[in-house]
């Protein structure tokens, strides 16, 4: 029993002298001028989620002028990179649905995995 005690102790102990410094080092004057990069990188991460819904907007309404019913239809842009998901009424819109997707100004590939609406869903 006192050993298990003695072993806790000491983990206890090297934990507080662990995180004493941890805490020392990210407190140093050169930490807070690296915090600023993070901050862009923040922004950036904002700027390109804005991207992403500005694309994914732009196919879908490329989609609905080209005649797709994109009700229970998804567009995903990540980078470029769009993903059609969800049910379309036939084979035949599916593949429209690619080559539509395909033809919009900023789209670098289409991830077609759309499938067919059985009756009754």
């Amino acid at each position: 029993m006192k050993m298990i005690n003695a072993l806790r102790f000491a983990a206890v102990a090297s934990a507080i002298a662990f995180s004493v410094n941890v805490w020392s080092q990210t407190s140093d004057a050169g930490s807070t001028q690296s915090a600023t990069p993070s901050a862009s990188t923040g922004s950036s991460k904002s700027t390109a989620r804005k991207a992403n819904r500005a694309l994914s907007k732009k196919v879908s309404q490329a989609l609905q002028k080209g005649g797709i019913d994109t009700n229970g239809m998804n567009v995903i842009a990540k980078n470029g990179a769009i993903t059609l998901a969800g049910h379309a009424a036939d084979g035949e819109q599916i593949d429209q649905a690619a080559s539509i997707a395909k033809g919009v100004d900023g789209v670098k590939s289409v991830k077609n995995v759309l499938t067919i609406q059985e009756g009754g869903q």
